[in-house]
């Protein structure tokens, strides 16, 4: 019960007054805030509504396909789970969370139904297309409140065109431990069930570091450990991030370089087409890149798309630090920052503050969700390349892993 007192303490249980909203329109009424630091803050947070469920999926057996060198399909697996639950209930703005081997969704319990579908669909599709078998299940937000726990969102602005849920509460790890136990699971839909999975896309190679690694850092408060030195924690890893350019984000700032994956191209168009029809997605996907690649060079729009635009949104919307009952960040950091960091959560650890995990790698992952090129709000997803979230997550379990370079 260590998260729900520091839940207690730091989230406290206290909401603004607020009017009424329906579901659909509940997470664009969480504040919205820009500095990251304010995901220590409990005014940016909202309890989800009663009635609310938590749809929730990760790669089983991940060590293997680790070791293998097949972290990007990890990544396009657990990526798979938000374009498919999003895209079955109308792309709504609800709340999600993409943690490497793994996604979470809140959603009203009203679409529970799709998402069940959704979910069934995704996991057929991973395990016959990806080769990889995905745990999903779905969770009852009044299910962790019963355990004294609580499911609290926040609404971070990673952009002006995106924003991402940062969640606190304990309920989503609660969540998630139920899954890994094979509680609340998802009844198994038929061979060759397919999810919707358009817009999702998996197109750039992966991007070296420039000021020295890409870490990614899993950092979640000790078992009964008061908030607000959780809270310092945090907000001491993120000033020394923010020493460094654009806070050490792993992609720079006009956007990746064109350097395409033939890997991801043959993954994007497993996702996005049917068998038979592979072939002529992938000409697709070539002409758009051929395209995309052109008007960049020419500096010139094509009709409401503009591809020098478009390449900078892709650094701003990506969500390389986020909240989810402790923090998650792929950051590029150079050796002098990484040892503060390290003595920052070695410290927490010795004082039973915090639990840690941290895995550093050669160059980062992206996977995208673009509904449509033409608006600005397609989102990226950032993880490191050689094992990423999953093997820091591992690291904070005492377990090591041995990894390749990614494929």
């Amino acid at each position: 019960m260590g998260i729900a007192v520091a839940a207690a303490i730091w989230v406290c249980a206290k909401v603004d007054d607020m009017t009424t909203v329906t579901d659909d329109d509940f997470f664009a009424t969480v504040p919205l805030f820009s500095a990251f630091e304010g995901v220590t803050e409990a005014a940016n947070y909202r309890p989800l509504p009663e009635g609310w469920v938590l749809a929730l999926a990760d790669i089983v057996g991940s060590t293997q396909a680790i070791a293998g060198g097949r972290y990007k399909d990890v990544n396009m697996a657990g990526a798979s789970v938000i374009s498919a639950v999003l895209n079955a209930v109308g792309k709504g703005d609800y709340p999600f969370v993409f943690g490497g081997d793994g996604a979470l969704i809140a959603l009203p319990g009203s679409l529970e139904k799709a998402a069940r579908d959704a979910l069934a669909a995704v996991q057929v599709w991973v395990e016959e297309d990806l080769g990889l078998m995905l745990r999903i299940a779905i969770v009852p937000v009044a299910d962790t409140r019963a355990e004294g726990l609580d499911v609290r969102v926040a609404r971070y602005a990673a952009s002006p065109h995106v924003t991402y849920a940062m969640f606190w509460g304990g309920g989503t790890s609660w969540a998630e431990r139920q899954m890994k136990l094979g509680r609340y699971g998802v009844e198994r839909a038929a061979p060759g069930t397919r999810p919707d999975l358009t817009g999702l896309s998996c197109r750039w190679s992966p991007i070296a570091a420039q000021n020295g690694e890409i870490v990614s850092i899993i950092a979640v408060p000790g078992e009964g450990r008061p908030g607000e030195e959780f809270r310092d924690l945090v907000n001491g890893i993120v000033a020394i991030t923010s020493e460094q350019n654009r806070g050490s984000h792993p992609v720079p700032a006009d956007g990746p370089q064109f350097a395409f994956s033939m890997r991801g191209i043959n993954r994007e168009a497993k996702a996005t087409a049917p068998a038979g029809r592979r072939l002529r997605q992938k000409l697709i996907i070539f002409l758009q890149l051929a395209i995309i690649l052109a008007c960049y060079k020419l500096g010139i729009p094509l009709g409401r798309f503009d591809a020098r635009r478009y390449k900078r949104d892709v650094a701003g919307n990506s969500d390389f630090r986020k909240f989810d009952d402790g923090l998650k960040m792929t950051v590029d950091v150079d050796a002098e920052h990484l040892k503060r960091i390290e003595a920052l959560l070695e410290g927490a650890r010795a004082r039973g503050i915090a639990r840690y995990g941290l895995h550093r790698q050669a160059s980062a992952l992206m996977t995208c969700f673009v509904p449509t090129p033409i608006s600005r709000d397609h989102m990226h997803f950032i993880d490191g390349a050689a094992g990423g979230y999953a093997v820091a997550a591992s690291r904070m379990t005492g377990k090591t892993f041995s990894t390749a370079s990614v494929l």
